[in-house]
């Protein structure tokens, strides 16, 4: 996480708004304030109070250069892929919340089979839920999780299933996700 810095987007670039989680562009020249730089996202807020997420890729608007975020298993076994897909999603979070989406317990599990359609490969199945039923930032997690994953070696297909039930609920939150946020 920064320290909250107000910066000059240096050109056009496409967010996603919070928490709704539509499309939109901020033009060059905008002054925003960075609330949140985790994972693979910026979260900050508009001179005019609205709240967007703008990609790693895009960094380079707020003046930032692009970070990788994990070390990777060079190996591509099952339980290497298995560990892999762990660490990325480690570095997916929530726009409004400092905590990544494994320690926040939004993960229940990731399923590492061998692809039915090339060797070497293995499928991917993610079942994930959401801090709220109706998150307007759902599809967006979503799709972050399933990009990240879809990016390593050693994998094929990847499904990523948001399941409403169990409901999420802070004692799904692991130790280090409850002490960042002052609740343990």
């Amino acid at each position: 996480m920064v320290e909250r810095e107000d910066v000059i987007l240096t050109r056009d670039v496409n967010v996603i708004t919070v928490p709704d989680g539509n499309s939109t562009t901020l033009e060059k020249g905008q002054i925003v304030t960075i609330h949140q730089a985790l994972g693979s996202s910026y979260t900050v807020v508009t001179q005019y109070g609205s709240m967007v997420r703008i990609a790693n890729k895009d960094a380079d608007a707020l003046g930032k250069e692009s970070h990788q975020l994990y070390t990777l298993v060079t190996d591509t076994s099952a339980e290497a892929v298995e560990q892999n897909c762990w660490e990325v999603m480690k570095t997916v979070y929530d726009p409004e919340i400092p905590v990544n989406i494994v320690d926040l317990g939004l993960v229940y599990e990731c399923k590492v089979v061998p692809s039915a359609q090339t060797e070497d490969s293995h499928d991917v199945h993610v079942k994930m839920t959401l801090t709220a039923p109706g998150c307007g930032m759902g599809p967006v997690i979503q799709e972050d999780v399933e990009r990240c994953i879809r990016a390593l070696p050693g994998v094929g297909n990847v499904t990523v299933e948001v399941a409403l039930d169990p409901p999420w609920s802070r004692d799904m939150m692991s130790e280090v996700a409850q002490l960042q946020l002052g609740l343990y």
